[in-house]
């Protein structure tokens, strides 16, 4: 039977079959009319491996940081620190501060959230299609060594900058006690068996339609026998990972020597609540339990219960250069700075056999917004700690002409010692932040 003939007889609803089972199939272009144009693409990530633990986590801020208030004054190490780096001079040479940074083509103002951390453009209408953001592309190649490839977290609200290969969002868990509960409080020993059959149970498929695989793939033409190929290596590779989380839901959860943080109810309490997941991100990377790790700060509209601020945080990011709204903005940005600055500063208290868990830890700071009150999405705050590099003070860009800041995510896979030189609008690493 020659291809041709064959592309007009096989059904789009083709299907696998094995004993008991059946697997549907990915699309093939024996499934369409004959002679129809292959359009397919294939993507190939290399894959590194570090011998020390390696681990990035990025907080996003929904509204921003005032740019006079956290741009220092000159560049690389002898920069004058702003107002909310003054908490931060003990931290100084485990910090860079970038300014002049955007995501190149990037705009929407609130609506590029969610292309903090993918570079991609989703249109003002926010109606384009999203890409993969830069801490699930690690966990996707780099996550499977833990019990969590990735920690995709909120201190509220129900959106995050996290986005699966396929654009599709993922949900933030927001309840620091129901994290916590999530690494550290183990199920009974029935229960975690039940885990482990629930998993081994959809293990098998493969295995049942292996031979109806391999007759199917003896009457397609080259291309589409490639990939029917890639397919099946992307359900084994599924099925690798089942195996692994069959594995850890054995396991019991390890053990710290913390109590289960209570919830803060009050929504508006945004320091307080950023505060309390920290430390179960702590805990989660001192224990190993994840490498990769997404918080996100919305930007919500009541009053953040701090001395001095007695209006909303959203109506205070519109400023319109009202000096009352910046002051007490500047007091919840200051508060928001140095608790970040407080998470960087207990890692660095932290040392196990792999050496010390900031240097360890890449962590990224900023924001879709470089001017909230004008929705503007250039120069977008960038505060970088720890990690792998030789950090570089301020790096200062152009205000006018950004620099794109895919850059630093090609910088952080190369560091993870991924064989990448391309993420979004990239156009190679970022100038002047060196691999340690």
């Amino acid at each position: 039977m020659t291809e041709f003939n064959f592309q007009r007889r096989l059904h789009r609803r083709t299907v696998v079959r094995g004993t008991g089972v059946a697997m549907s199939l990915p699309w093939l272009s024996a499934m369409r009319s004959a002679f129809a144009k292959d359009t397919s693409g294939r993507n190939a990530s290399g894959k590194g491996s570090t011998q020390r633990p390696q681990r990035f986590v990025a907080v996003t801020m929904g509204l921003g940081l005032v740019s006079e208030n956290w741009m220092p004054e000159g560049e690389g190490k002898q920069y004058a620190p702003s107002l909310y780096l003054k908490s931060l001079q003990d931290l100084r040479e485990r910090i860079t501060v970038v300014s002049g940074a955007s995501h190149p083509g990037v705009n929407g103002g609130h609506r590029a959230e969610a292309s903090i951390l993918t570079a991609a453009s989703v249109g003002s209408g926010g109606l384009g299609v999203n890409s993969i953001s830069i801490d699930q592309y690690l966990a996707k190649h780099l996550g499977d060594e833990t019990r969590f490839p990735s920690l995709v977290l909120g201190t509220g609200g129900s959106t995050s900058p996290c986005y699966t290969d396929s654009g599709a969002m993922i949900s933030p868990l927001t309840s620091p006690s129901r994290l916590f509960a999530e690494l550290f409080v183990n199920e009974s020993p029935k229960e975690r068996a039940k885990q482990a059959d629930r998993v081994r149970q959809g293990r098998s498929i493969m295995d049942l339609v292996a031979e109806d695989a391999k007759s199917l793939a003896r009457k397609l033409g080259g291309g589409d026998r490639d990939r029917l190929e890639e397919y099946f290596n992307s359900v084994r590779q599924l099925e690798k990972r089942m195996q692994q989380s069959e594995n850890w839901a054995i396991k019991t959860k390890p053990k710290v020597d913390a109590k289960q943080p209570v919830d803060i109810r009050n929504p508006n309490d945004l320091v307080g609540r950023f505060k309390t997941m920290c430390d179960v991100i702590q805990l989660a990377l001192q224990t190993d339990s994840t490498r990769f790790v997404t918080l996100h700060l919305p930007g919500g509209g009541g009053v953040v219960p701090l001395e001095g601020v007695g209006e909303g945080y959203h109506s205070l990011s519109h400023h319109g250069r009202d000096e009352t709204k910046l002051e007490q903005l500047a007091i919840v940005e200051q508060a928001v700075v140095a608790q970040w600055g407080d998470f960087l500063r207990n890692l660095s208290l932290h040392d196990d056999d792999n050496g010390n868990l900031l240097d360890q830890t890449t962590s990224l700071l900023t924001s879709n917004l470089g001017n909230a009150s004008n929705h503007s999405n250039k120069n977008m705050p960038v505060l970088i700690g720890g990690g792998g590099f030789k950090h570089a003070g301020h790096l200062a860009f152009s205000q006018k002409e950004n620099y794109p800041l895919p850059n630093f995510f090609v910088s952080l896979l190369q560091q993870f010692g991924m064989e990448v030189d391309q993420f979004a609008t990239s156009t190679g690493v970022m100038d002047g932040l060196e691999i340690a």
